[in-house]
C-alpha cells in the first residue's frame, strides 16, 4: 500500500465544501492522479481516524490563465468527496 500522506494532498476549503461538512457530513481532498476510491478510503480513515461509508471522485482540468500576453493553463488535479459514517468529523482547522 502506499504512504496515505502521499495519496491525500491537501483538504480542499471552500465556502460550497464547508457547507457539505454541515449538510452531509462530506469533505473534500485533492488527492493524487493516480489513486482509486479504495485506495483513498484507507488513506482518509488511518490519518484522521475515522470511518468512511463512501468515496466520489473527479478529475478537475486546469482553467486557463493568462499573465500578459502569454497565455497557459493551471494544472489538473483529482478531488475526491469522501462521505463519513454518523458520528464521526475531522477537523480540518
Amino acid at each position: 500500500m502506499k504512504d496515505p500522506h502521499t495519496i491525500i494532498v491537501k483538504p480542499v476549503i471552500t465556502e460550497k465544501s464547508t457547507f457539505q461538512v454541515e449538510k452531509n457530513n462530506a469533505y473534500s481532498f485533492k488527492v493524487a492522479k493516480t489513486a482509486n476510491r479504495i485506495e483513498i478510503k484507507e488513506a482518509v480513515e488511518k490519518i484522521f481516524d475515522v470511518k468512511v461509508r463512501k468515496v466520489n471522485t473527479v478529475m478537475q482540468n486546469g482553467k486557463r490563465r493568462r499573465v500578459g500576453r502569454s497565455i497557459g493553463f493551471t494544472s489538473a488535479f483529482k478531488k475526491a468527496f469522501v462521505t463519513l459514517e454518523p458520528g464521526y468529523e475531522i477537523d480540518l482547522l
